[in-house]
């Protein structure tokens, strides 16, 4: 019978790729993301101008024209990118909501938003903890941020072409199709700790988030206690790593879009593996042995 041993890693042998956990639209914007239960959101909304395919998204200023539109278009609030843009973002009607997102990420579907929602503590809860404790008119009902999602009240544009309630509101689009010309969109206000859904003509300009669609949210562990455990997880300092097998064991830890941010086979003279220098966030951790390979989910708080 084979005996549990522990296995380490030390942080001489460490090949780190220290950077933020970042995702970077087709302009190059650099977005900060979140990780909210078993989603990852980027901390800001989109203002990217193109879509990801390279195309250009038209800036439509003109009311009238932005009233009749049929494709995807984007505007800044009263039209002012400078005083507008750094901080909320783009207002982009429905149909400029495909190909948004850089890859690996998406627009989220209107279940997205549910799921959101539920792990916050469901409609009643869920605004305050989603809404940034600046940005909004007072009193900013219930706000705490406590998802880190750093909502603020960017108003909207009325889809007959007006720009209304900076300060007030805030509304983003969910990308589902749902028949008609009214799309699901959720909606956060400064007079209110509720997370709201609602249909809005698509023609409404609104703030956008992406939502990750990596590998990270679709692993399945069953059967990996089996062969390994990651304790504490989550975890802010230092990780152990419990195996059954002594020797050849290999280890990498990618981010959430893929990328390999610490690679080491385990040598069990050392006795902790170091992500203090990883940034917060949600990792993929794929351990291999003689003839198996199991992956798991790691948090960095």
């Amino acid at each position: 019978m084979k005996k549990t041993i522990l296995l380490f890693l030390g942080l001489v042998f460490f090949t780190f790729k220290n950077q933020a956990q970042t995702v970077t639209d087709f302009d190059g914007n650099v977005y900060n993301t979140v990780v909210i239960g078993t989603q990852t959101w980027m901390k800001e909304n989109l203002k990217v101008t193109h879509y990801n395919t390279g195309v250009p998204i038209p800036n439509v200023k003109n009311s009238n024209i932005w009233d009749t539109l049929t494709t995807g278009a984007r505007a800044y609030y009263n039209n002012d990118s400078a005083g507008y843009a750094p901080v909320h973002g783009s207002l982009y009607n429905w149909y400029a909501v495909t190909n948004l997102c850089p890859s690996h990420w998406h627009v989220p579907v209107d279940n997205d938003w549910i799921v959101l929602n539920g792990y916050l503590g469901g409609t009643n809860n869920a605004g305050g903890k989603l809404k940034s404790i600046t940005g909004w008119n007072s009193p900013n009902s219930g706000a705490t941020n406590s998802s880190g999602f750093s909502a603020k009240a960017g108003g909207d544009r009325y889809d007959s072409g007006p720009y209304n309630y900076i300060g007030f509101f805030g509304h983003w689009w969910s990308s589902t199709a749902n028949g008609g010309n009214l799309r699901w969109a959720l909606l956060l206000s400064y007079d209110t700790a509720q997370a709201l859904m609602y249909y809005f003509n698509v023609n409404n300009g609104f703030l956008v988030r992406c939502v990750c669609d990596s590998v990270v949210t679709k692993i399945n562990e069953t059967g990996a206690d089996n062969l390994f455990k990651i304790f504490p997880n989550p975890a802010n300092e230092s990780v152990a790593i419990e195996c059954l097998e002594k020797n050849g064991i290999k280890i990498t830890i990618s981010n959430i879009v893929g990328e390999c941010v610490l690679q080491k086979e385990l040598n069990n003279n050392v006795n902790e593996i170091d992500i203090s220098l990883l940034p917060s966030g949600m990792y993929i951790v794929k351990v291999s042995g003689s003839n198996w390979t199991v992956q798991k989910k790691l948090i960095k708080e």
